[in-house]
């Protein structure tokens, strides 16, 4: 009997101490996300004013647009994956025109702008950049009925804008405009298919010594356009800063009719230009 007394009394009493602390930690959270709005909203606001003047931005609970996702925290801020996930199809009378990609605090808080047609189908991205410091990173959907809408996701990472570049670079400058294209998963024709774009580049910011202990500061030279086109028309298009991280890497979609060429240009901030093309085949 004491000993089931004992246990009852001991299980009833941990119960009660949970239940006192759930309201705390419940507020500390609510705190914490109440923080981070605030110092959000200072980074943003300037920025979204100078970017989109007076146009209502919708976001939160009333827009199905799209979603950003990206890990809470990074566990390497040079390379921090991000995804961005459209809701509706691209069509010729409603589409995505373009995707606005916003780190809040980095140095530039500008990704990139990706311009769409209804010939990618869906308008999905994902990539890879550099994250400075604990921020909300924002994608922003332009539609071609000129409304916008936008989610955002917050992420924690710290240094990678200034942080000193790895060993690789090397392999990077040596192959610098190098890239591969392939498609992901079985070609369907006439439907969106998956395509993965790399880029040998070192995506250099201009704010990371070339070794650690170095005080000498190449000038910034990334990545800063590509173009993706099928069978001469256009899919894609970016304009690009350095917060994509080394070695770019790129998915997008492209709905082919048919069998045929897809073509990739890019070109870097030191006016270089590199081609690369992919023969798209059915495997049916």
């Amino acid at each position: 009997m004491q000993t089931a007394f004992t246990f009852r009394t001991l299980f009833y009493t941990l119960l009660i101490i949970c239940t006192l602390s759930i309201p705390n930690i419940s507020q500390a959270e609510v705190q914490a996300a109440d923080h981070r709005q605030k110092l959000s909203d200072k980074a943003w606001e300037p920025l979204r004013k100078a970017v989109f003047q007076s146009r209502e931005i919708i976001e939160g609970a009333e827009q199905t647009i799209l979603e950003i996702k990206a890990p809470y925290r990074a566990e390497d801020a040079t390379i921090v994956p991000v995804s961005i996930h459209t809701k509706i199809p691209q069509t010729k009378d409603l589409f995505i025109k373009k995707i606005h990609v916003y780190i809040d605090k980095n140095p530039l808080p500008l990704v990139g702008v990706f311009d769409l047609s209804p010939e990618s189908g869906r308008a999905d991205l994902a990539m890879r950049v550099r994250v400075d410091t604990f921020t909300y990173i924002r994608a922003i959907a332009e539609m071609n009925t000129g409304e916008l809408y936008m989610s955002k996701s917050f992420v924690r990472a710290t240094g990678a804008c200034s942080a000193p570049p790895p060993k690789s670079i090397s392999d990077s400058i040596d192959n610098m405009g190098r890239m591969k294209i392939k498609n992901v998963g079985e070609l369907e024709l006439s439907k969106p298919n998956l395509v993965q774009l790399k880029i040998k580049h070192p995506n250099i910011t201009g704010l990371q010594p070339m070794r650690i202990g170095s005080r000498v500061m190449p000038p910034p030279h990334f990545i800063s356009g590509i173009k993706v086109y099928y069978e001469g028309k256009t899919i894609m298009q970016a304009n690009l800063t350095f917060s994509v991280s080394m070695d770019p890497s790129f998915r997008f979609y492209f709905t082919p009719k048919s069998e045929g060429t897809l073509t990739v240009e890019a070109s870097d901030t030191k006016n270089n230009q590199w081609n690369s093309s992919y023969e798209v085949k059915s495997s049916s």
